[in-house]
């Protein structure tokens, strides 16, 4: 299946359009199915420990609540970290921030495109950078640039995306059987036809000794990257 990048309405409908709203829900839920709070809490525990990450930085963050779930599942195994969660739309609650605040976790909302907010001064060497269902709205030359950004500015890279394969699109079809929105439906087949396989992210990955690359399956419908400036555990690429 060749990898083919297309607009998905959840990004061109108005923030508070109700059926974004829905659409956002629908993603929790999904989120909730692929186990992607599960995937990124045993890729990063140990490296935080670690490589003394004390800061973790979410881009295209939505609405926050994927990295609250992570926060709290994190935060019952080590210390209270700051997070900074980026996105071009202001779709953060209150709600959410005070349960940030309740974790005893510091968090900063930063509502700017990824790219320029990337090319501010360069990010401190204790931070953590993620990405979940985010990376494969980009085509190659971009994630390039991004991973170049990045690269400069962290010790740890972690993302979740979709998995591209007949079996994910099968089920990216069936999501109406669980109440997912006509949004939802669309995007999904989207994000799976631009999804990853094997290889593909560490290929734009800048080349550098230091940066340890490991690119894998993850479950049935999911594809996981991480680089580190150490040795991650797992399959190296």
């Amino acid at each position: 299946m060749p990898r083919r990048v297309e607009p998905e309405w959840l990004d061109e409908l108005p923030p508070q359009d109700a059926r974004a709203t829905a659409s956002r829900k629908d993603l929790q839920r999904i989120n909730s199915i692929m186990g992607h709070v599960s995937l990124l809490a045993r890729l990063l525990q140990n490296a935080i420990a670690g490589e003394g990450i004390r800061r973790i930085v979410e881009l295209g963050a939505g609405d926050g609540t994927f990295l609250l779930r992570l926060a709290r599942r994190l935060s019952a195994h080590g210390r209270p970290l700051q997070v900074v969660l980026v996105d071009r739309q202001e779709i953060v609650t209150s709600k959410t921030l005070e349960s940030f605040r309740n974790l005893g976790w510091g968090v900063e909302v930063v509502v700017a495109d990824v790219f320029a907010w990337l090319d501010t001064p360069l990010l401190p060497d204790n931070t953590c950078i993620i990405a979940n269902l985010f990376l494969h709205h980009f085509h190659e030359d971009q994630l390039r640039q991004l991973f170049g950004q990045a690269s400069l500015g962290s010790r740890l890279f972690a993302a979740c995306e979709p998995r591209r394969s007949w079996l994910a699109l099968g089920a990216s079809r069936m999501l109406g059987a669980i109440g997912c929105n006509a949004v939802t439906r669309h995007d999904a087949v989207i994000s799976v036809r631009a999804g990853f396989v094997d290889g593909e992210l560490s290929a734009c990955w800048p080349e550098n000794r230091r940066w340890k690359l490991i690119e894998q399956k993850a479950g049935l419908f999911s594809h996981c990257f991480v680089a580190g400036q150490g040795a991650p555990s797992g399959n190296s690429q």
